[in-house]
């Protein structure tokens, strides 16, 4: 009976705190949430700073301390929303209730195209870090191949469970942070302290600093380091007193992002000039926190951290690509069992109590988008710009779903409460997440503009397949379009 249970559409009475019955067990805490998070954000690090490095130049630090500011925005508007609405979906269920099921389908839709590039990019660049242990994973038969089996893995333990799943993440990230922090420290006090010079000299000496249009291009290319917030709130249906715990995970999340991809970039620039870390030939715009290792002042420091940092961005892109398993199946899972997809989609492990049809269709779509690596060794560029125009659109829309929820229900029962409101026509409204609708918004055009066929032309595209899917099965289900469900709150069962 309980696995029968719909939430009634249509509905439109705010009901008081009850039980919600939910098909998924709930049974992660805050290290759980934070390790599925870092997994996804994290790993950005490892291929993004060399591509914002050939754009923004000596700028670099400073793209990614105004995306890092961005994302702190994005951070906190999930926050809100996570802890009012603990449903799997993230954007997709802010919009849902915020507009109507249109607006959650949009959202949700792009939202699936940014996770499956995720798990793409993320398996495609496990091999190169790899290689240093095994060189021939530089082979693009040899390491394709070996991404797709990732994929396959992590499809098999995601169907065996959430718990086991994030437990293997847990361990991975400890492991990296921990690397991170040793590398940042080292950096600072072995090349930052004794010659400031040379980061100033980097910055702005003479042909290292970026023209204005590449400045704006190099933030919204350094957004890609933070696109992986949906994460935490695509597990909130299975999360113990998500309330409590979503908005403390994002916070914990906050914190270490911000410092350790702040920190990177700095020593970063320091140790090399921005051609060297962006150079895709010669340097090190593929693996950028490999060039720190090599560029530390000692030798033996460099044999030290060059293995440790082979392992570590194996680990935290291991445990992106997993972070990808994880959302687009939740994703999927939620939108199917609000009649936005085929329920087919929506089908549980009996054993396992598992969205396994979600976790094996979208994640075997991640497969064959790596076909492609056989042939082209730089295709995840385009993989990328997907990435990043699936991503910034939802967060607009996450945005923009949080400030209708707080005209149009004001009195809705809030948890995690942003502060720092604007006071219009009686309704309090977020700064942080005006300020998050405007930038994002800004970006998403940006990307649009600068990358018009790898972004707007597919992105375009596959929107575009996506309402159709949609018309079509809403036509044939008998269900109008657009309507608007009541958010129901929750306790555990």
């Amino acid at each position: 009976m309980r696995d029968k249970w719909q939430p009634k559409p249509g509905d439109r009475v705010l009901r008081p705190r009850r039980g919600k019955h939910s098909r998924l067990r709930r049974v992660l805490g805050i290290p759980s949430l934070f390790s599925a998070g870092f997994g996804d954000i994290g790993s950005s690090i490892y291929y993004a700073l060399g591509v914002v490095a050939l754009v923004a130049q000596g700028a670099t630090p400073i793209a990614l301390v105004i995306a890092g500011i961005i994302f702190i925005f994005n951070s906190l508007t999930y926050a809100e929303g996570g802890a009012m609405v603990p449903e799997a979906g993230g954007s997709a269920t802010f919009a849902r209730y915020g507009f109507n099921d249109l607006g959650g389908f949009v959202s949700g839709w792009a939202l699936i195209l940014s996770y499956i590039a995720t798990i793409a990019i993320s398996a495609y660049t496990i091999p190169p870090y790899l290689s240093y242990f095994w060189p021939a994973l530089k082979d693009p038969i040899i390491g394709t191949t070996f991404s797709m089996g990732v994929i396959v893995i992590l499809i098999l333990v995601n169907i065996i469970g959430i718990k086991e799943s994030t437990r293997l993440n847990l361990l991975f990230i400890v492991f990296v942070i921990a690397t991170q922090l040793v590398l940042v420290i080292i950096g600072f006090a072995l090349i930052l302290v004794p010659n400031p010079q040379d980061l100033i000299q980097h910055m702005f000496g003479a042909g290292n600093w970026p023209s204005t249009a590449s400045l704006i291009f190099g933030i919204s290319i350094a957004s890609l380091c933070f696109t992986g917030v949906e994460t935490i709130a695509q597990l909130a249906e299975e999360t113990r007193h998500p309330e409590k715990k979503i908005p403390r995970a994002y916070m914990l999340l906050v914190v270490a992002v911000f410092t350790l991809f702040t920190g990177i970039s700095v020593v970063a620039l320091a140790a090399m000039t921005p051609q060297v870390l962006g150079d895709p030939v010669n340097g090190w715009a593929r693996d950028p926190v490999a060039g720190v290792a090599a560029n530390l002042p000692y030798p033996f420091l460099s044999t030290i951290f060059a293995p440790l940092v082979a392992i570590a961005a194996s680990g935290i892109l291991f445990g992106a690509t997993n972070a990808g398993v994880l959302g687009s199946s939740r994703l999927v899972f939620n939108l199917a069992t609000q009649r936005q997809f085929p329920a087919v989609l929506s089908g549980i492990n009996h054993r396992f109590r598992t969205p396994h049809v979600a976790i094996v269709s979208f994640s075997g779509l991640a497969i064959i988008l790596l076909i492609p690596g056989f042939f082209f060794a730089r295709f995840f560029a385009d993989l990328g710009a997907l990435y990043v125009f699936g991503s910034l659109l939802s967060f607009a829309i996450a945005h923009a779903s949080i400030l209708s929820l707080r005209w149009r229900q004001p009195d809705l029962p809030r948890p995690f409460r942003l502060r720092w409101n604007i006071s219009f026509k009686g309704r309090e409204l977020p700064i942080t997440t005006i300020l998050g609708f405007l930038a994002t918004t800004t970006i998403w055009f940006t990307i649009i503009v600068t990358e018009p066929i790898s972004s707007g032309l597919a992105g375009g595209i596959w929107m575009i397949g996506g309402f159709i899917i949609y018309y079509l099965y809403r036509r044939r289900a008998g269900l109008p379009l657009t309507q608007t469900p009541t958010i129901e709150t929750h306790t555990e069962v």
